[in-house]
């Protein structure tokens, strides 16, 4: 049972199961990252956060993210800071470089302005790695100590919600056809997780794109015809994840010291509807019509955790709960079946 989208946790004895978090994505982990760039692309204002402690903070939700839940299921104190002002020895515990908007190729979400793409992402963790190496005294004790860190990495969902959807402001659904523009964002993705490992990632949880067509946005721009979402978006995009499974098989066989993991984003999609919300077509805040995204200041709903989606693309966060404990059992396994379903079982 969700509790007003509140995750009951134990307190974990001891240190967190992994020493660092590492975050790459866009907004659905995003944590303020956005705050201060010229980009629509924000979400560092009322009502977001409502069910926050801190209030607004730049995350794209009500409350906690995906990968906030996560970290607190790894036993971690605090959540993972936001590159744009993490700094200290508190980088250490990790860094999250998701930023609303981004994709795995550079041009994704232009349109609204500002984003920190995957790429970049990738210099800014090679920035926070040469200050972890200043700390720690050489390269050789930073790189046992990123080996030892975990990583997540949740891009494409962008890529295919601005960019080949956008027909009117890119070109590359002109230029290839589903499978070949799948192909296209692998062959880029994988240069960039081989860049993550030589940086010293050997834990990566890759997330797949989730199920796009059942976004609000989805089904009030296009109608569903009578499905239950969007079916098209659903399946152009699909060809991502069977490409990206493939990617995952390739580099746990080319690097066996790492462990690369495929986080199945349409499983946790199911997980979500089979959760029986009572409304999944409309979000919880009043949006604008041109983002997508909650009017600023306005009330939103009060019977929050009833609700799938936050705004027109964000899950609210007792939907992010949902995802957060699939994709935990899917990351670590043994833990999860040892350890926590006792406290699945409490919420």
């Amino acid at each position: 049972m969700i509790h007003h989208g509140k995750i009951v946790m134990n307190k974990l004895h001891g240190e967190p199961q992994v020493p660092c978090y590492f975050i790459f994505g866009d907004s659905l982990a995003d944590d303020g990252n956005n705050n201060l760039l010229p980009t629509l692309a924000k979400a560092n204002y009322e009502p977001y956060g409502v069910d926050f402690p801190e209030g607004p903070t730049g995350r794209f939700c009500n409350g906690r993210t995906i990968v906030d839940i996560l970290a607190e299921m790894m036993g971690f104190d605090d959540y993972i800071q936001p590159f744009a002002t993490a700094n200290g020895t508190e980088i250490l515990k990790g860094v999250n470089y998701a930023s609303g908007g981004a994709g795995i190729l550079n041009e994704t979400g232009q349109t609204a302005g500002a984003r920190i793409c995957m790429d970049e992402q990738l210099n800014n963790h090679q920035v926070t790695v040469s200050s972890i190496v200043s700390m720690l005294g050489s390269s050789q004790s930073a790189t046992e100590y990123l080996n030892k860190c975990f990583y997540s990495v949740g891009m494409g969902d962008n890529d295919y919600i601005n960019n080949y959807f956008q027909p009117d402001y890119y070109t590359s659904s002109l230029l290839y056809t589903p499978e070949q523009f799948a192909k296209v964002l692998i062959e880029k993705f994988s240069q960039q997780i081989e860049t993550l490992y030589n940086y010293g990632a050997r834990k990566i949880a890759l997330f797949g794109v989730g199920m796009l067509g059942c976004t609000p946005n989805a089904i009030s721009v296009y109608g569903t015809n009578g499905s239950r979402c969007v079916e098209f978006m659903n399946y152009e995009s699909s060809f991502f994840n069977v490409e990206l499974k493939s990617l995952v098989d390739s580099l746990n066989t080319e690097k066996p010291d790492a462990t690369f993991i495929y986080v199945d984003a349409v499983k946790l999609g199911e997980d979500i509807m089979a959760a029986a919300f009572n409304v999944t077509t409309v979000g919880c805040c009043e949006v604008e019509e041109l983002t997508g995204l909650c009017i600023p200041f306005e009330t939103p709903c009060q019977n929050r955790s009833e609700y799938a989606f936050w705004d027109s693309f964000h899950p609210s966060e007792a939907a992010n709960v949902i995802s957060a404990i699939g994709a935990y059992s899917v990351i670590f396994p043994s833990e999860f079946y040892t350890r926590d379903k006792s406290l699945v079982a409490e919420l």
